[in-house]
């Protein structure tokens, strides 16, 4: 008996010891399901908690808060709790005996219940961590470094040492989720070298990830996104992982990778078209104001009309509901998609009017600019607008904001310019880069037209800030060594400003850096010859160099940028067949990865300079790519759109035209009459005058046709027919040019037009073109590959042509009637054959 007793005894006391050893309030913790029981525990064992008590309450405050929608989370009563107020002193108290983790854990869990960056519990947890930076793990350091983030701390000297150590301990990196979380941390921070190093290993590690993490390629584009560096081997192998994974994005997700892709100007066809048949299918799904101005924001670029017009209806019965930063990003999106629903953009305004006090200033900028591109009208709030924007150049000292919040303010009508603004432009002039000078100076030129002192007074305070702000820009150019920085600044700079007081000196400085031109750079400064518009043969001889001796090293998308400036401005450098050909060979292993609308730009670029890859060509003009090429379209931007569609019609009639071995159709008829009907078919007073001086020189009005539609619908501007004798024959209804809707259509080996009426023998048919400055470069008077390309295909046509270039046409020589008649009659009869 007394033995049983004892067996029971023994038992009892061994439970009773590993009760005692356990953590009862830790496990009272780990039971709670609320925050009310979480606080309810806190609250009877103040005297108790530990520092790792402590961490897991806060830890599951905010795991408790994650886990709702968050339309329904209660962080204000969480943060107002006496209990938080509880955990946070014991927090104070208790940093020094925590462990590295539960610094870090802590700190991320308090920025996200909301405490303030300037909390006392927020800075010493800042402090603390710091003390212990070195000996932190690698995935401890990237959660650090998100919460540094979180407080605007991306240039701060602790991110420059968590820089370092990633720079230090890159190799050692196995989990993408933790390098990507670094790489976006320190992305203000990287050297091209870290930056390089940081692609090379993103780029190893996302093979090896779950294919079905897709926040780790999204984090990667944003990388790129933030360092500006459209890494094209690296954007496509995140973009197939992003396609990959559309199906269970949600509307969010998919509007911040449109944004991102946006940002870098990269097109993805594929993740578009599957981002587009993923919204449709839950169009009725987003009922709350939250997840539908998200779903707005994403679907209502990329689709087409009739889905954006049901949007706008769901739109406007929940815009009552929308809160300042869901109007806001409504409000974008109708200036993007270039909305027309006036009911809908007033109750927009309303929503933004209510809380204007709210908004930062960059959000004033952008609310501004967005109700003036929807020709909004109130003048009570535009006025509103008006005062915040002044108020808030007064007050900023960041040169990029001033010149943003300058230029939106220009948008807004007012006769005057208040002494505060001029003041503030003056004082930051001198730190701003060419980018910011461009958007001041337009500005200041849109302010000077519209003062209505401008032209009847002395030079003022308009004309003086021009003066300063055109020397710092010419500073700024001619002390230009790096020519990587110098293109990023030019990126965004255009106008009047720039081509007239900026553009020599630019080219002069390009010419300076010449030999700074290189594999990385080829597209930028490629693209930026292109928009100015101007042929300077040793940068562009230096261009063609570069790519032919290192083709090898160039992405075949960057080619179209590469090939773009010589097609364009038609100049052909030293071996230029070879440097064609290298770019086309370099490309056409590759044609199936181009986005269908690139391809087509590609293949009109090189249709300017007279080349037709036989393979490109016959990628293009097939059925499947043409119905892939309609359904992108439908997801770009109205502008973009039309563009694809007129350089599609372009190609075709180039490849008709010059290439009839291909055997391409003609299918672009009824669209280039859509066109026709669309143009405004006037005659301009250059023409009239003309017409009116040919008459007189052949005898009579009939006998020259003005602006004439040839086969393939170019437009002639003056058309006459000579016979052989070289004398004018005149224009009767039997000898007009006539073509049957059949013969419209006809295509093959002998592709070339016929005519119903033909002309005698011996006579030819001439077309006189007048070539206004849009057919020149702007530095010279060479012509551009569009005007050398419709010269060829009109002398196919079986055209003879005469050009009549606008600076011989309005120089002083051709001062009167007479010697315009003069010019006319040597233009005619001395130059035919």
């Amino acid at each position: 008996m007394f033995w049983l007793r004892a067996l029971w005894r023994g038992p009892r006391r061994a439970i009773h010891v590993g009760t005692s050893n356990r953590d009862q309030v830790l496990e009272q913790l780990r039971v709670c399901s609320t925050e009310d029981q979480v606080f309810d525990v806190v609250g009877k064992n103040k005297a108790k908690l530990s520092a790792g008590h402590v961490g897991c309450a806060l830890g599951m405050l905010w795991q408790f808060q994650k886990e709702k929608p968050y339309m329904l989370r209660t962080l204000e009563f969480v943060r107002t709790h006496p209990q938080f107020l509880t955990l946070r002193v014991l927090a104070e108290n208790k940093i020094s005996l925590m462990d590295d983790d539960t610094v870090v854990n802590m700190l991320y869990d308090v920025l996200r219940l909301s405490v303030e960056p300037h909390d006392s519990l927020i800075q010493q947890l800042v402090a603390e961590a710091w003390t212990r930076l070195d000996r932190l793990d690698l995935a401890t350091l990237s959660k650090f470094s998100v919460c540094l983030s979180d407080q605007h701390l991306h240039c701060s000297p602790l991110m420059g040492q968590i820089a370092e150590i990633l720079n230090q301990k890159l190799d050692s990196i196995e989990d993408i989720r933790v390098l990507t979380n670094l790489m976006i941390s320190i992305s203000t921070l990287v050297s091209p070298r870290l930056r390089d190093a940081l692609i090379e290993r993103a780029d190893s590690l996302l093979g090896t990830m779950d294919s079905s993490l897709f926040r780790n390629p999204r984090r990667i584009v944003q990388f790129l996104r933030n360092i500006k560096y459209c890494y094209r081997p690296l954007l496509e192998k995140c973009d197939k992982i992003l396609i990959h994974n559309v199906p269970i994005m949600d509307a969010e997700d998919i509007g911040i990778v449109l944004g991102l892709y946006q940002s870098l100007q990269f097109n993805s066809c594929d993740f578009r078209l599957a981002a587009k048949r993923r919204m449709m299918k839950h169009t009725d799904a987003c009922s709350d104001p939250l997840s539908f101005s998200k779903f707005f924001a994403a679907l209502a670029p990329i689709t087409g009309q009739e889905a954006r017009e049901g949007l706008e209806s769901s739109a406007l019965l929940l815009a009552g509901e929308f809160s300042a930063q869901q109007a806001l990003a409504v409000a974008e999106t109708l200036e993007e998609i270039q909305c027309r629903n006036l009911p809908l953009i007033n109750k927009i305004a309303s929503v933004l009017h209510k809380n204007l006090d709210v908004y930062r200033p960059v959000e004033i900028a952008r609310i501004t600019q967005a109700l003036i591109m929807l020709h909004y009208q109130n003048p009570e709030l535009l006025s509103k607008l008006r005062s915040k924007l002044v108020g808030l150049v007064q007050v900023s000292i960041v040169p990029q904001e001033v010149s943003m919040l300058t230029r939106v303010l220009a948008m807004l009508s007012s006769p005057r310019l208040e002494e505060a603004v001029i003041s503030r432009v003056y004082a930051i002039l001198p730190q701003c880069n060419l980018s910011e000078l461009s958007s001041l100076a337009q500005a200041i030129i849109k302010w000077s037209r519209g003062d209505p002192t401008y032209r009847h007074s002395a030079p003022g305070v308009h004309s003086h800030l021009l003066q300063v702000l055109n020397r710092c820009g010419l500073e700024r150019v001619r002390m230009a060594d790096k020519l990587d920085l110098l293109l990023e600044e030019l990126k965004y700079v255009s106008g009047e400003w720039f081509e007239e007081m900026l553009l020599d000196d630019t080219m002069l400085t390009l010419q300076r850096l010449v030999d700074q031109i290189s594999v990385s750079n080829l597209p930028e400064i490629c693209l930026f010859l292109t928009k100015t518009n101007c042929v300077f043969a040793p940068i562009l001889d230096r261009i063609a160099s570069v790519t032919k001796e290192n083709i090898h090293k160039i992405h075949y998308s960057a080619t179209y940028a590469i090939l773009l400036p010589f097609a364009v401005l038609n100049y052909d450098p030293p071996n230029g067949d070879d440097f064609f050909e290298s770019c086309i060979q370099k490309f056409t292993p590759h044609i199936g990865s181009f986005d269908p609308h690139l391809l087509v730009l590609i293949a009109y670029t090189l249709a300017l300079a007279d080349y037709f890859p036989e393979e490109l060509i016959k990628e293009i003009f097939n059925v499947d790519f043409l119905a892939k090429l309609d359904s992108q379209l439908e997801t770009l931007p109205d502008a973009l759109n039309m563009r694809i569609r007129l350089r599609l019609m372009e190609l075709n009639r180039a490849v008709c035209l010059e290439c009839p071995e291909f055997q391409v159709p003609w299918f672009h008829h009824r669209y280039c009459l859509q066109m026709q009907r669309k143009g405004n078919g006037g005659i301009s007073p250059v023409q009239q005058q003309i017409h009116k001086m040919l008459g007189e020189i052949f005898g009579g009005m009939n006998y020259a046709k003005v602006a004439v539609s040839t086969p393939y619908f170019y437009t002639v501007d003056f058309e006459c027919v000579m016979d052989k004798h070289m004398r004018p024959v005149p224009y009767t209804e039997q000898n007009q040019l006539q073509i049957t809707e059949e013969e419209k259509v006809q295509w093959g080996l002998d592709s070339a037009w016929k005519e119903t009426s033909e002309i005698s023998p011996g006579a030819q048919r001439i077309a006189l073109i007048f070539l206004d400055s849009k057919s020149f470069c702007r530095n010279t008077g060479h012509m551009k590959g569009e005007t050398t390309m419709r010269k060829r295909h009109l002398e196919i046509l079986g055209y003879q042509i005469l050009q009549i270039p606008h600076f011989e046409w309005n120089s002083m020589e051709l001062s009167t009637m007479e010697a315009w008649k003069d010019y006319l009659r040597k233009k005619i009869f001395t130059k035919l054959p």
